[in-house]
């Protein structure tokens, strides 16, 4: 199973890692834009689920958190032969949490959009009964689904392709209709329907190998979380 996905997908990566401790102010955004992206939700679960944090607990320390990657350059301080990002990630995080007595007293920092209401109904009741570790794991893999599908979304709108995403929603996302069923409620012949949901997997593929390819820090890193999200066991 490696080799097709290797020659399917060359590796250029792009990497947000490097642009976050670049001294470019612009790439520097982008880069902690896109690490901000992928993990305020796991950060935001493993505070609840780990350190037992109630939800306005949480989403404060996980505003400090991103706030102090900027201000104490913790990416600066990463690295990748020691360990995996998360791997770092969590370990400050723990080191947030144990100074946070002493924090107290701070303003509180809403420097970041993020939807903590949204993510407090997702977790529901997994905070008894789920491993904060795999949890961590779980919400990481689902934001690099989700960027990757914004970033398909945001192509199909530009290439006027929506249908073809419409496609994807429809049937990969949702409920699984027929074929036929499909073909009938968008006007379209089946075969469109098979074309098109095949290049919607195709490029969402792509996509998320792209994401991928920003969030990790060597090409082998990059292939092996490939295999892990595109070629599940």
């Amino acid at each position: 199973m490696d080799e097709p996905l290797v020659r399917a997908f060359p590796v250029t990566r792009r990497s947000a890692l490097e642009a976050a401790r670049s001294a470019d102010s612009a790439e520097r955004a982008r880069g902690l834009r896109t690490v901000s992206e992928a993990y305020w939700r796991p950060v935001y679960g493993y505070l609840r689920l780990h350190w037992k944090k109630q939800h306005e607990d949480a989403a404060d320390l996980t505003q400090e958190f991103f706030a102090q990657l900027v201000d104490k350059d913790l990416l600066g301080r990463f690295d990748p032969a020691k360990a995996r990002l998360r791997t770092f990630l969590r370990v400050c995080i723990d080191g947030l949490v144990a100074n946070q007595a002493r924090a107290a007293n701070r303003q509180k920092r809403r420097a970041h959009a993020f939807d903590f209401e949204a993510a407090r109904v997702a977790l529901g009741g997994r905070e008894a009964a789920a491993s904060p570790d795999a949890e961590f794991e779980k919400e990481w893999s689902r934001a690099v689904f989700a960027m990757a599908l914004e970033r398909l979304r945001d192509r199909c709108q530009r290439e006027g392709k929506e249908q073809h995403f419409a496609l994807l929603e429809a049937y990969d996302l949702g409920d699984r209709p027929s074929y036929a069923a499909l073909a009938e409620r968008f006007g379209i012949a089946v075969t469109d329907v098979t074309n098109r949901l095949a290049w919607s997997r195709r490029e969402l593929r792509a996509s998320v190998f792209e994401v991928l390819g920003e969030l990790t820090s060597s090409d082998e890193e990059l292939r092996e979380e490939a295999r892990a999200l595109l070629e599940p066991e």
